[in-house]
C-alpha cells in the first residue's frame, strides 16, 4: 500500500537498475547470496563512491555501512575484487596525512563516524598509516562533540539535546574499537554511557522497545511534553541500535564486568523484537502497528535485525533459539523483498524505506503518516549492506 510518490520512485529506482544490470555479464547464481549482492553492487555502481546514486565522491554512512559488508566477504572469499572495490572509496577519499574529503569536524553529525570502521580493517591488510591518521581525526571530533546533560552525544549539532537510535550504530562501535586498540580500556567506559542513557531514557514500558527519538529539551514538536519521545518506533531505528549493540559485544574484551551488563540488556531487547516479527518473517516499517492501514514490511529494518541476531548467537550473547528467528528473517526477505533479474542474476533488494529521521526542514514530525509517507526505493544501501552481513552470518 504505496502512496502515489513512492511508487513512482520506487518504479524509476527499478528502471535504472535494469538499464544499469544489462550492461554487465550474467553474474553467477550459485554462489553465495553475500557475494551475490556484493557483486549485483558492483554491476549498479561501477565505483564504490557512487553507491546510493551519488554522483561526487562524499564521506558519508551509507558507504561506511556496504563497505563493512565488502570488508567481510572479502575476509570470507579472498576474493582481490572485493577489496580493490571497497579500498577504491577510502582512496579516493583520504590523502597521505589521512585528511578526509568532504569531512566536516565542525558539524558534529555521528553518522560521520561510521565509515570510519572499516579504516581499521584497511590498515590491518595494508599497514598504510593514512588509514589510522584518518581514524584519528574522527576519534578527535568525540571528544569535542555536543551532549546531553548526562554525557549522550547529541546526534547533530543541528539537533540539539537529541539522541536518536540510529546514533548509537553510528558513532559507538567505531568508538569502542578504536579504544580497544589503543589500549585505554578505562575509556570504555564513555562507550557504555552513550548505551546507558538510551536504556534509561528511550524505552516505551508498554512494548518494551526504544522509541526512534528522544529530547531532553523537550522543544521539538515531534518530543512528548513529559517523556521527550518521539511518537513511534520504527524498525530500521531498531536495527540500528541492534547492530550497536551486537558490533560492540564483538570488540570488548571478554573479562570487562560491563559488557555483560550490555549482553543482559542486548538479550532483553530482542526477546521484545521477536515478539513484532511477522509469520513472514519480516518487520512492519512501524514495528509495533502492523495491523493499521499502510503499514507494510520492510526489509532494511528486517536485514539489520536478522544480522544483530544471528551475529548475537555467533559470537555467544544471545541463546541458540534465536538463530531460527534470524533463519525466519532471512527467509522473509527473500521470500518478500528479493528480486533477481532473468537477464544478468543481479539481486534487488526491494522495499527500502529511503530514509526517515525527525526534525529538519521541511519538518518531520514522527507520525505514523509520516513514516509511511516517506519514498520506498529498491537497494537502498541501508537495507542491502545489512542484508550482506546477514547472510554472511547465517552463511546464505
Amino acid at each position: 500500500m504505496l502512496n502515489r510518490v513512492s511508487r513512482i520512485l520506487l518504479v524509476g529506482a527499478l528502471a535504472v537498475s535494469s538499464i544499469v544490470s544489462t550492461q554487465a555479464d550474467t553474474l553467477d547464481n550459485t554462489k553465495p547470496w553475500y557475494e551475490r549482492m556484493v557483486e549485483s553492487e558492483m554491476v549498479r555502481f561501477p565505483e564504490a563512491w557512487m553507491m546510493d546514486w551519488d554522483e561526487q565522491p562524499t564521506w558519508d554512512y551509507v558507504h561506511g555501512l556496504n563497505l563493512l559488508g565488502f570488508a567481510r566477504v572479502y575476509e570470507k572469499t579472498g576474493d582481490q575484487r572485493y577489496f580493490d572495490y571497497l579500498k577504491g572509496y577510502y582512496d579516493t577519499l583520504i590523502d597521505e596525512q589521512g585528511n578526509i574529503a568532504t569531512y566536516e569536524t565542525e558539524k558534529y553529525n555521528i553518522d560521520m563516524i561510521n565509515a570510519g570502521k572499516v579504516l581499521f580493517f584497511l590498515y590491518d591488510q595494508t599497514g598504510d598509516q593514512k588509514y589510522m591518521l584518518a581514524a584519528d581525526k574522527l576519534r578527535a571530533q568525540l571528544n569535542e562533540h555536543p551532549r546531553t546533560s548526562e554525557g549522550g552525544f547529541w546526534h547533530k549539532k543541528r539537533y540539539p539535546y537529541q539522541m536518536w537510535l540510529d546514533g548509537l550504530y553510528m558513532g559507538a562501535p567505531f568508538y569502542a574499537e578504536y579504544i580497544v586498540r589503543d589500549r585505554k580500556p578505562e575509556q570504555l567506559d564513555d562507550v557504555f554511557l552513550q548505551f546507558e542513557q538510551i536504556e534509561k531514557h528511550l524505552y516505551d514500558p508498554e512494548t518494551g522497545l526504544p522509541r526512534h527519538g528522544w529530547d531532553e529539551s523537550r522543544e521539538q514538536k515531534w518530543a512528548d511534553n513529559e517523556t521527550g519521545l518521539s511518537p513511534h518506533h520504527w524498525s530500521r531505528a531498531l536495527g540500528w541500535y541492534a547492530m550497536a549493540m551486537v558490533d560492540v559485544l564483538d570488540v570488548l574484551p571478554a573479562q570487562l564486568s560491563k559488557r555483560a551488563w550490555l549482553a543482559a540488556r542486548f538479550e532483553k531487547f530482542m526477546a521484545q523484537v521477536v515478539k513484532y516479527q511477522h509469520s513472514t518473517g519480516a518487520w512492519y516499517q512501524v514495528t509495533d502497528l502492523g495491523d493499521r492501514e499502510g503499514n507494510y514490511l520492510e526489509a532494511s529494518g528486517t536485514a539489520m535485525l536478522t544480522y544483530a541476531m544471528a551475529r548475537g548467537v555467533n559470537i555467544g550473547v544471545l541463546p541458540e533459539k534465536y538463530r531460527a528467528h534470524a533463519e525466519k528473517g532471512f527467509a522473509g526477505l527473500l521470500d518478500q523483498m528479493v528480486s533477481v533479474e532473468a537477464d544478468t542474476n543481479v539481486v534487488n533488494l526491494n522495499q527500502v524505506c529511503a530514509v526517515a529521521g525527525l526534525g529538519g526542514n521541511p519538518y518531520r514530525d514522527g507520525s505514523f503518516e509520516y513514516y509511511m509517507g516517506e519514498p520506498i526505493r529498491p537497494n537502498d544501501a541501508k537495507g542491502v549492506g545489512p542484508f550482506i552481513l546477514a547472510a554472511l552470518e547465517l552463511d546464505k
